[in-house]
């Protein structure tokens, strides 16, 4: 329930002034007057600058960053023009999609379909790429074990627009509809099976319950009539873990997550169960420092890089299909969706400024001419193939090496070599560059 001894306290504070200056704004709800965590703050250009705390308040912003926008899925944005404001309130907006009808028991599968807005960063000591990306996605959730059918509940993506500026320490920057490097997190966060909502929100039409772990609470659930919504703080203990079961793998490797926050809506929620029919969207705020295997030859050997992403998931609909409905949107390719547009929902917030720019950028950009510009590799053009005049003795004790696998060790030993040598060169190279 709303604990309105700790609102009381929450707002004192906020009010307060320490040293003369008015602390950290807060984000709460318009309504209710309680803080709201996890909530997204972005700077001027449209960078994601990091979320509310617990009790609300968002991280410290320098003053030319101003002005800034917060951003909490299930609400409408807010702009703070300037530093100095105390409390930002967020408007409660009402995110609705029509009940689901099953027609018939042969529509066991369930198709959905939403929009997916990205901003992600990709940052080292001296370069920083940043991305923003817009996409339509589906997802195929069988309902029950005998359907024979697997699906998927992650994103599939089926039209995908991206915008990418990469910029140095010394403040020069290019923009780009491609990159070689794939730092996003937005394919491995989807949406949950069948999940129980806590005893405490059952029967009710409006409250709140936190569940709390060891240390920090793990999840906070609301419900306002038939909309409930839950924040999780994957991070807080292994249990959470349930909420991105897809990422699993990454907990293992050298992965080190820092930060890592999901928000689901629910609507038409009846009994004690949300379900993933009732999914209206869901988002997530993810911080690591490291973003694979397949990453360490973006930055220099000896230089960590950290990864940010910010995701909004909004679904646009959702109908129950039978299998073999649904086999065939699994056979579709790429080409089957060349005519499929990006739908922009109503509930989503207007872009800023700082992103449309970004995007006239890159759409101004003349690939066709660019590539024309770039001199072809000579050692690609032609046939270039020299007939081979060893003798038969030759190429007989060659093939004799090969099968004996004396060529490959000495490949491998070639190879290793090569490796330190090349290993040895970047260390001193970068221990020169820092000693100047």
């Amino acid at each position: 329930m709303y604990r309105y001894a700790f609102v009381a306290l929450f707002l004192f504070f906020v009010a307060s002034v320490v040293n003369g200056q008015v602390r950290d704004a807060v984000v709460a709800d318009s309504v209710t007057r309680m803080p709201l965590s996890n909530a997204s703050v972005f700077d001027r250009e449209g960078k994601f600058a990091g979320i509310s705390r617990p009790d609300g308040r968002i991280p410290y912003i320098p003053e030319k960053d101003y002005p800034i926008t917060v951003r909490y899925m299930g609400y409408g944005e807010a702009v703070v023009k300037a530093i100095g404001t105390d409390t930002i309130f967020m408007r409660e907006i009402a995110m609705d999609l029509p009940e689901v009808v099953v027609e018939s028991r042969d529509h066991k599968v369930l198709h959905m379909l939403a929009y997916v807005r990205e901003y992600s960063t990709l940052t080292t000591y001296t370069d920083t790429i940043f991305l923003f990306r817009e996409k339509m996605v589906d997802y195929m959730m069988p309902q029950g074990k005998k359907s024979g059918f697997i699906g998927w509940n992650t994103p599939r993506v089926l039209k995908s627009k991206s915008y990418y500026r990469y910029s140095n320490a010394h403040g020069l920057d290019s923009v780009s509809d491609r990159c070689n490097y794939h730092f996003s997190w937005t394919d491995w966060v989807g949406v949950v099976q069948k999940t129980v909502i806590p005893p405490e929100l059952c029967g009710i039409e409006n409250g709140s319950d936190t569940v709390m772990g060891r240390y920090t609470p793990t999840e906070v659930w609301s419900r306002n009539g038939s909309r409930v919504t839950v924040d999780v703080d994957v991070l807080a203990d292994t249990t959470r873990r349930k909420w991105v079961a897809n990422l699993s793998g990454f907990f293992r490797n050298d992965i080190d997550f820092e930060r890592f926050n999901v928000r689901f809506g629910f609507n038409n929620v009846a009994g004690d169960s949300v379900l993933p029919d009732d999914v209206t969207g869901y988002s997530f705020t993810i911080e690591s420092r490291g973003r694979g295997h397949g990453m360490f030859m973006f930055n220099r050997v000896d230089e960590p890089y950290f990864v940010s992403t910010y995701a909004e998931v909004y679904v646009v609909d959702k109908e129950y299909i039978t299998v073999k409905e649904a086999k065939k949107w699994e056979r579709g390719s790429a080409a089957d969706w060349n005519d499929l547009a990006i739908y922009e929902p109503d509930e989503a917030p207007d872009l800023q400024s700082a992103i449309k720019l970004l995007i006239d950028r890159v759409n101004s950009v003349d690939s066709d001419g660019v590539r024309l510009t770039i001199a072809p590799d000579q050692r690609m053009i032609g046939r270039n193939v020299v007939r081979q005049k060893n003798s038969v003795g030759e190429r007989a004790l060659q093939l004799l090496k090969m099968a004996t696998g004396i060529s490959r060790k000495k490949a491998e030993r070639n190879w290793k070599r090569q490796w330190s040598g090349f290993s040895r060169k970047q260390i001193d190279r970068n221990n020169r560059k820092q000693a100047e």
